[in-house]
């Protein structure tokens, strides 16, 4: 090697160790999760659990941030404006992939203005009916209905929530027909079933579970392969006599479009090994949820494959939030 390539080597080398050193490591600051929907919420505690585990295992601090408003879609908008740096997440529900279907226009593309990092926890939908309703099973209440076209009311957390469509679904699926009574909240859905002045509701295991055990409603399905360990005499909508319904409650964080694909698979690497923590295992349970983690394609597959789902359930049941 003559004495010119060999200095030219070295001045190559040198440049590229200057432009290595001017990147900084992922993370080099603090990382704030957005959740799109009040403190307390479960999506809100699942954020914190995850924030705790990440913090310890990074090294930098990762928080919290609530930001309220238009059914999770300001939050949601938020981090869709943020840089793709890998600073700013989203942890969101369900409500990610109705969205596309329920508002016209959306200050976001979900399909272009985010990475889907990974799934984080899921829990079973439960339905519950009010004690004096004359049925006793799942297959008894689908009869009444059909038998009384729109005089039986269900509840939900609001017109396009969770809840709202999940019975949408099943009203599609059992060829019935009911009346919506929405309410601020699905915990105050399951609240006027207990108080039998609405007939039923369809929630999330965490928010229905204590009223079932406490004898203040009646279970009548899950959702899912098996029986939830937490209501064991609940039997699934496919044990009552309905293979073909299946909504599950699910959470996720996905991060802004332009993200590096090394910190994307960072952040999957981490959030898979913070949901084996038994701390956050724990806290979940609590919450009638269980932690599930996936690889970047599958949690991708997935919210394309339910966007259109939801879309579809939307249209037909004439759904529409302006």
């Amino acid at each position: 090697m003559s004495t010119r390539v060999a200095i030219a080597v070295v001045w190559i080398l040198a440049l590229l160790t200057a432009e290595a050193q001017a990147q900084p490591v992922w993370p080099s600051k603090l990382i704030r999760i957005v959740v799109p929907f009040a403190a307390g919420s479960f999506t809100d505690i699942a954020a914190r659990s995850i924030a705790a585990e990440l913090t310890a295992q990074l090294g930098q601090q990762v928080v919290v941030e609530n930001r309220v408003g238009a059914g999770g879609t300001l939050g949601t908008e938020v981090v869709a404006k943020a840089p793709g740096d890998g600073y700013t997440l989203l942890l969101s529900d369900n409500s990610f992939v109705m969205a596309p279907g329920l508002y016209q226009k959306l200050a976001y593309d979900p399909a272009k203005d985010f990475i889907q990092i990974s799934q984080v926890a899921e829990s079973p939908s439960l339905l519950v009916a009010r004690l004096g309703l004359p049925a006793r099973n799942l297959k008894e209440l689908v009869d009444l209905a059909r038998a009384k076209p729109g005089e039986l009311t269900f509840g939900s957390g609001g017109v396009g929530s969770s809840a709202h469509l999940a019975t949408e679904l099943l009203m599609s699926v059992a060829k019935i027909r009911m009346t919506h009574v929405p309410f601020k909240g699905v915990v105050l859905a399951v609240a006027e079933v207990v108080g039998e002045r609405i007939d039923m509701s369809i929630a999330s295991l965490a928010s229905g579970m204590t009223m079932v055990t406490a004898g203040k409603v009646q279970g009548f399905g899950v959702t899912g392969r098996e029986r939830s360990a937490l209501l064991p005499a609940v039997p699934t909508f496919a044990e009552a006599g309905f293979p073909g319904y299946d909504m599950s409650y699910w959470w996720g964080i996905a991060a802004p479009a332009g993200t590096s694909p090394q910190v994307v698979s960072k952040l999957n690497h981490e959030i898979a090994r913070a949901a084996e923590k038994a701390r956050l295992k724990e806290s979940f349970e609590k919450q009638g949820a269980r932690a599930v983690t996936s690889s970047v394609a599958e949690w991708s597959r997935r919210v394309d494959d339910e966007t259109k789902v939801w879309k579809s359930v939307i249209v037909k049941a004439g759904v529409r939030l302006e």
